[in-house]
């Protein structure tokens, strides 16, 4: 089974976890990059996922929840519908809800490989 699939199972629901707990999960997705490409200690976290076209933890769960929700706005279940249908709190509101995790801004990390993909695009 994918390590992907294990660490992101239920990720629409999941996407709105603690930072710490997600964090984590980017430390072990991080570690398994450079283990993979054999990477030295000084190649950056962002240079690696650039390189392997991989999504951060937080893109992938952002882009996971957002399908979720498109999809489940379709969906024949009424109560399904409803989810999608539903406004978030206002942001300093102390509740998270899944939905709020599309209304974000993205973390460090991703924000660094989302400029890199700039670049490259620019320059290609």
């Amino acid at each position: 089974m994918c390590i992907r699939t294990v660490m992101t199972y239920a990720s629409p629901v999941f996407a709105h976890a603690a930072p710490k707990a997600l964090h984590r999960l980017q430390v072990i997705q991080n570690k398994f990059c450079r283990v993979a490409t054999d990477a030295h200690w000084c190649v950056r976290n962002s240079i690696l996922h650039r390189d392997l076209e991989l999504p951060t933890i937080s893109k992938y769960m952002k882009d996971a929840s957002k399908r979720f929700f498109d999809i489940a706005g379709s969906h024949p279940n009424a109560l399904l519908r409803a989810v999608v249908d539903y406004q978030p709190p206002h942001p300093t509101h102390l509740i998270r809800r899944p939905r709020n995790v599309l209304t974000d801004p993205p973390d460090a990390l991703t924000a660094a490989v989302e400029s890199l993909n700039d670049v490259n695009d620019t320059h290609d």
